[in-house]
């Protein structure tokens, strides 16, 4: 295991820690209870359903109800997660959670692959995720290429076995004091199943209406007693999803016009050129994980919990036809790319591969000396992927090109070590006074490591001129270096950066007066690159002004320090662009910010990004009846984004003049923006028990959030004099119009006997599709997405289930503005996707 070069003032910290303990040893009358851990989760009543389970999220000393906690929270649970016929956690909680989505088609690159997801208006990467209250390591595959949530790297939560959670805790609030960077939009804890006895094995099958995409999926659970009094849980699901058929409709014509008549090859060949629009996947995913706890002596367990995964993708989003044609967006800049002698039919389908190997494994101990709660915990995780492409060529190599490439491997690494304690003091007041006391250790590493030569190479191959059309055309012409449709990582482009960090919080809460909860932490972290040192503090209150109902509201600021890749990542796409018949080379690079090209052109240092967060609401509680409504307000400061792409004879002049050639278009990372989010979120529940009509549980919630850009960062002067911004208007909006502004997700269940029931309406609010010039918006409307799902208990141990996901099928408004081919008649942006309605069956044996 690596060491971090903070280690030893990680060392320090625990020492300071064990001294101010032991002064504080006598000071104060304990509790008889230890408080809870603030990364120990407490055991669930139940399955995680209801407003009685306790949340741990969030909260220090003693767990809370939904309704009791200060901040709003989410609880989702076994059930819920499993009667939802989806695939993935990101789709199964972008449909259930209203302040979370994921575009179906959010860019480019791996991000059509592994999608994005935002929350609250805010990319992924600004919600911390936690499993079982321990940091997860986030995904080593940046969303360069994304047009939502670009350049994040959020955790992948879809890496994680769904059988194997209890229940999910969304903490809709920030909470970098309490967890660190990161946990500014909110914190999603996934509580792994910890059932001693049992398993559950559950088969699931389905398909599109019309468009393939065959679903086949096992997931197997068990759980045994270790020890006296121990556990410990395995879980493991395999899936195979294949990719859609094409939503796109086909264009016109594939062959240029001949003495001005369609092509004679017009009546054989493909015109459906966006092969990959809509579910361009083929998935194989295994996700594996044990969960586990041994108690070695009354007061002391040692526990454990690790996930495995490994994932295969072949994605159709490389999909490009013609060499000839000038037709459609995605064939207009192949020019002399397709070799006929390697694609005689003038056309290719190119395939994205990712093979994927996750894991993260967690060892901890809790114990309890002199009234004070300890945990101690070490967690290692890793996230390494080798790019591949296949049925594509590298047309600069000629004719003897391969097919199939190995384009560069990803790696990201965390290795984290936390030291937690707690105790709750009498003071004489209404509840005794939690204090929590922490260090944390990190260190982390991320990789872009080159691919084999002939992905990115220039081979130097020269277009013979014959007779041919092709060598009529372009004979005598030297082919783009590189793939098409996809960018091999070269030896210019690879990194190794690393980086360590050390911090301490504190965290102090209690019940005032009866009734009214006050608690208060702060947090600060040092990193040993430029992020520097930060801090941060939250303060939260709950005052119940009447039986069962309560405000509640809280103020905090946050930060999140640049992600590794945001600093390192670099890439370079070599593309051809045919203008009045000529075919010109065109080099475009993603810079990292510290380059020599990029400081050329006006990078700085990353800083990290503040976050400033306010929160209010109201809780009411009545019988079955729960209601919370919450307002939100969150802002960043010196917010992460990419600049636009910049380019022309001045780049090309400045970069030359630094010594920097063979590079015609260029972007990079910058502190671009301070951004101000403000949202209301509403979720109400009741439930329904009638002996002869069995239980009824209904659910309603609203989310709406509003993205404004409050300052732009300026225009570094040597780019500001060629009429160039960081920021233009697409690039805007993406960040303020691109996700629904509001979501509204009604549901209910019912069970009677062996017979159960789910159905849920989710109502997506209208978005847009921006492009560089207002004429061209894309505005798409509201929809309204059913989901069913109806099942029924044959045996005590045996349930079948039949349901649909987008019952209607239902597809976004067709808009022609996006795509005058009609290749992207629906956009990309469509949070419920663009292939349709989905139908499944289910059956599970429990043993």
């Amino acid at each position: 295991m690596p060491v971090s070069p903070v280690a030893s003032r990680n060392a320090l910290a625990v020492s300071l820690l064990a001294s101010l303990l032991a002064g504080l040893g006598g000071s104060a009358d304990a509790a008889t209870a230890p408080a809870t851990s603030p990364d120990q989760v407490a055991p669930a009543p139940d399955s995680g359903e209801g407003a009685e389970v306790l949340v741990v999220t969030g909260v220090r000393g003693q767990p809370r109800t939904v309704v009791d906690s200060p901040a709003p929270i989410d609880v989702i649970g076994a059930v819920e997660l499993a009667h939802t016929g989806r695939v993935g956690l990101k789709d199964i909680l972008g449909n259930i959670i209203p302040s979370l989505d994921v575009p179906a088609l959010g860019g480019g690159g791996t991000s059509a692959s592994v999608k994005p997801f935002a929350i609250r208006g805010l990319s992924g990467d600004y919600a911390l995720v936690l499993v079982n209250g321990k940091r997860r390591h986030t995904t080593s595959l940046i969303n360069n290429l994304s047009n939502i949530s670009g350049g994040s790297t959020p955790v992948d939560i879809d890496l994680i076995p769904t059988n194997a959670i209890s229940r999910i805790e969304v903490l809709r609030d920030g909470a970098a004091a309490q967890y660190g960077s990161d946990a500014i939009a909110g914190v999603i804890n996934l509580i792994l199943d910890s059932s001693a006895k049992g398993g559950n094995l559950e088969l699931t099958t389905g398909k599109t209406y019309e468009h393939e995409a065959a679903l086949a999926q096992a997931d197997l659970s068990f759980g045994t007693k270790l020890g006296d009094g121990g556990f410990i849980h395995f879980a493991e699901d395999a899936k195979y999803h294949d990719h859609a058929t094409s939503s796109a409709q086909p264009v016109p014509y594939i062959f240029p016009f001949v003495n001005g008549q369609p092509d004679p090859r017009e009546s054989t060949a493909n015109h459906l050129i966006a092969g990959g629009y809509g579910r361009s996947n083929r998935d194989e995913i295994s996700n594996s994980s044990y969960n586990a706890e041994l108690p070695i002596s009354a007061a002391t367990r040692l526990y454990s919990f690790s996930t495995l995964s490994y994932r295969n993708i072949k994605d159709a989003r490389g999909a490009v036809a013609s060499a000839t044609t000038g037709y459609g967006g995605a064939t207009n800049a192949l020019g002399d790319t397709v070799l006929p002698q390697v694609f005689p039919g003038g056309s290719l389908q190119a395939y994205r591969r990712i093979r994927e190997w996750d894991f993260q494994a967690t060892l901890g101990v809790k114990s309890t000396i002199a009234g004070w709660s300890f945990d101690l915990s070490s967690s290692y995780g890793n996230d390494s992927v080798k790019l591949g492409a296949e049925g594509t060529i590298n047309p600069s190599l000629g004719p003897t090109s391969p097919t199939s490439f190995v384009m560069g491997h990803q790696k990201q690494t965390l290795w984290i070590n936390n030291l937690d304690i707690t105790r709750e003091f009498n003071l004489g007041l209404a509840k005794p006074v939690a204090v929590a006391l922490g260090a944390e250790q990190r260190w982390e590493k991320f990789q872009n490591i080159a691919g084999e030569p002939d992905s990115y190479i220039n081979g130097g191959y020269i277009i013979p001129v014959d007779a041919t059309p092709f060598g009529q055309a372009y004979g005598g012409k030297a082919p783009s270096p590189g793939l098409i449709s996809f960018t091999g990582t070269s030896p210019a482009d690879a990194r190794s950066i690393s980086r360590g960090n050390v911090a301490a919080y504190i965290d102090i809460s209690t019940d005032i007066l009866p009734g009214w909860y006050l608690g208060a932490a702060g947090r600060y972290e040092q990193y040993t690159d430029s992020a520097g040192a930060t801090y941060s503090g939250k303060i939260s209150t709950r005052i119940e002004i009447a039986p069962g109902l309560a405000l509640r509201g809280g103020i905090n600021n946050g930060f999140r320090a640049p992600s590794l890749a945001q600093t390192a990542f670099s890439t370079t796409q070599n593309t051809s662009q045919i203008v009045g018949g000529v075919v010109n080379s065109i080099t475009s690079k993603f810079l990292p910010v510290d380059s020599p090209a990029a400081i050329a052109l006006g990078a700085t240092p990353l800083k990290p990004e503040k976050s400033l967060n306010f929160t209010g609401g109201v809780a009411f509680e009545h019988g079955a009846f729960r209601l919370t409504v919450d307002g939100y307000q969150i802002r960043i400061n010196d917010r992460i984004l990419k600049t636009d792409q910049f380019g022309g004879a001045g780049v090309v002049a400045i970069l030359a003049a630094n010594g920097i050639s063979h590079i015609t278009n260029a972007q990079y990372f910058a502190n671009a923006a301070n951004t101000r989010t403000r949202g209301v979120d509403v979720v109400s529940e009741y439930t329904v028990r009638s002996g002869n009509l069995g239980t009824v549980k209904l659910s309603a919630a609203w989310s709406n959030a509003q993205t404004t850009i409050l300052r732009l960062a300026p225009t570094p002067g040597v780019l500001d004099g060629l009429g160039l911004t960081l920021f233009g208007r697409q690039t805007q909006l993406f960040l303020t119009e691109a996700l629904p502004r509001s979501k509204v997700v009604a549901s209910g269940t019912w069970s009677l006997g062996r017979a159960h029931a789910l159905l849920r309406l989710t109502r997506f609010g209208q978005y847009v599709e921006p492009s560089t010039v207002a004429a061209r918006d894309a505005l798409f409307g509201a929809k309204v997405v059913t989901d069913l799902d109806l099942g029924y208990q044959l045996t005590s141990s045996v349930d079948v289930s039949v349901g649909a996901n987008n019952l209607f099928d239902v597809y976004p408004d067709k808009n022609g503005i996006i795509a005058y081919d009609g290749s992207g008649q629906y956009g990309a942006f469509a949070p419920f996707g663009l292939s349709g309605g989905f139908y499944y069956a289910r059956i599970g044996w429990k043993f």
